[in-house]
């Protein structure tokens, strides 16, 4: 490790212990004070993690510092909050609709990755390698065992990935390619359908294709993948829209209670409790009986606007197309609008009603 690399590590402070075992710590800049994600890895291609570090590709975690030395990696990259879709499909919290979408976004990460030259193949693609975002969104981490394709190789060097998810070739019976990902990318795609509670043969004809276990039977490549789900995804939507499904009537409560956490509920309970108690008791110089009330009544409204539309309440998030995108700034920046356009619009109106009900003395 040179000099300049040992200067780039030390700006980052370990906070956390994310996973011990396996040396992956929650770290935090000491100048910006933002977390990153800390990785010692002693086994990896360094050449993978070059590519991605000067070539990130959008749905991965960005890798910001790179630093080598006896035999380990150290990797600080980008600090992703969501959960593991592993527990997702174990607690079958999962719509139609849902696995469509993760499918469709984790072969738009791997047509980046696979259109590199030579292809980059994960080799470890499963349910706890990928993070669902709070934006419902799928990202592909860990690539400790991805390598670059070989044309000429017949048969793997090194025998990685994970048994349940590896593809035949991965255990000596061929060389990692394309249709490596596609393999362990049928087996998700199968264990997530069966995890609906509703019959999905149509999902799952499209899993057992890119399972098959000679490669040249299996789609040849993740932009037919998509292709083929591209019609069950439209499918979908006009059923779900026909249907009408009912949901879970917790979706109703507000953002704190949805998931009835204990530690999440007691946070906000203080914190409504003060936001209606500022609210309700506000006092102007000139405005008194039912115009204090309709002014106290928008200021709840605008405050509880607020809350809705940084907590995605009731999915409003989806109503404003800058909040679903992949960039962190981009879908902060189209939350704040959000916000922003809820809040005008409801000082708009107070101005309105205020003018007709309570107009101003000639």
């Amino acid at each position: 490790m040179d000099l300049e690399q040992r200067l780039a590590l030390s700006y980052y402070k370990t906070t956390a212990v994310i996973n011990e075992s396996h040396k992956v710590y929650l770290v935090q800049h000491r100048d910006t004070g933002e977390f990153f994600v800390k990785k010692i890895l002693d086994v990896y291609n360094r050449d993978v993690y070059d590519y991605l570090y000067h070539h990130p590709a959008a749905g991965t975690p960005a890798i910001v510092c790179l630093c080598e030395e006896e035999g380990e990696l150290t990797v600080i990259e980008e600090f992703v909050s969501g959960k593991p879709l592993q527990e997702k499909i174990k607690a079958k919290d999962l719509g139609r609709e849902d696995v469509l979408a993760y499918m469709s976004d984790l072969c738009s990460i791997l047509e980046k990755l696979h259109g590199a030259e030579p292809p980059i193949i994960h080799r470890d693609i499963k349910p706890s390698n990928i993070l669902i975002t709070s934006y419902n969104r799928a990202v592909l981490l860990d690539f400790n065992a991805a390598k670059f394709y070989s044309y000429d190789s017949a048969e793997d060097t090194m025998l990685l990935g994970t048994k349940g998810y590896a593809a035949p070739e991965q255990y000596g019976f061929g060389s990692s390619s394309p249709q490596t990902d596609i393999y362990s990318l049928g087996v998700i795609l199968k264990e997530m359908a069966e995890a609906l509670g509703e019959p999905a043969e149509d999902i799952i004809a499209v899993a057992e294709r890119c399972t098959r276990l000679d490669p040249s039977g299996r789609f040849q490549t993740v932009s037919e993948v998509k292709d083929a789900l591209k019609g069950e995804r439209k499918e979908s939507a006009v059923e779900e829209k026909e249907s009408q499904i009912p949901q879970s009537p917790l979706r109703f409560l507000p953002p704190g209670f949805r998931t009835l956490t204990p530690r999440n509920m007691v946070l906000a309970l203080p914190v409504y409790g003060l936001i209606f108690y500022l609210c309700l008791t506000l006092e102007t110089g000139n405005t008194y009986g039912a115009g204090i009330w309709l002014e106290r009544i928008i200021l709840l409204a605008m405050m509880l606007s607020v809350i809705a539309g940084c907590f995605d309440y009731l999915g409003i998030q989806s109503l404003f197309t800058p909040c679903r995108s992949s960039s962190r700034l981009v879908r902060c920046l189209g939350i704040a609008l959000l916000v922003l356009s809820m809040v005008s619009m409801l000082l708009v109106l107070l101005i309105l009603v205020e003018g007709f009900i309570f107009p101003a003395p000639a």
